[in-house]
C-alpha cells in the first residue's frame, strides 16, 4: 500500500467499524490493517492490535 499514511488509514477504518456488515469488505480491511501492522512504529502496534481484534469480531458476527 505505497503512499498510504498508516495512521490516517487506521483512523478511517476505526471510524467505519459500526457500518461494516459485508464479510468481503471486513476481510479486505482486516488484511490491509494486518499488512500495515508490519510497517507501523512499534508504539502504535497496540492500537492496531485493538483494531484488528474489533475487525475479527465484526467478521465473526458477519458469518
Amino acid at each position: 500500500m505505497p503512499g498510504v499514511n498508516p495512521y490516517v488509514y487506521m483512523q478511517q477504518v476505526a471510524g467505519r467499524l459500526t457500518q461494516l456488515t459485508e464479510r468481503s469488505e471486513i476481510e479486505t480491511l482486516l488484511d490491509e490493517v494486518e499488512y500495515l501492522y508490519e510497517v507501523i512504529d512499534p508504539e502504535l502496534q497496540e492500537s492496531a492490535d485493538l483494531l484488528i481484534a474489533q475487525l475479527r469480531s465484526r467478521l465473526e458476527a458477519a458469518s
